[in-house]
């Protein structure tokens, strides 16, 4: 599903080698978080969060196979 993430994010994001992800499972409940560089979040985010809402519903989508739920944050570098 990482991959899955990556490969979304990295389609709108321009500074693609400052990208981190933080992965964080607690049983069933997988947390990524996407660490942006703030010129990249409103690339990623879309306006009025269009881009990010599109994400999360094709994570949750795909992730009904592995029985597992994911939550996808998106932030900026300053705010970890």
């Amino acid at each position: 599903m990482l991959e899955l993430i990556k490969f979304i994010v990295n389609r709108f994001a321009e500074k693609q080698d400052e990208i981190e992800y933080i992965v964080a499972e607690d049983g069933n409940l997988v947390s990524v978080t996407v660490v942006l560089d703030e010129s990249d979040m409103g690339k990623v985010i879309g306006r009025q969060g269009k881009l990010a809402k599109a994400l999360r519903t094709i994570v949750r989508s795909a992730s009904a196979k592995e029985n597992k739920k994911y939550n996808v944050e998106i932030k900026a570098k300053g705010e970890i």
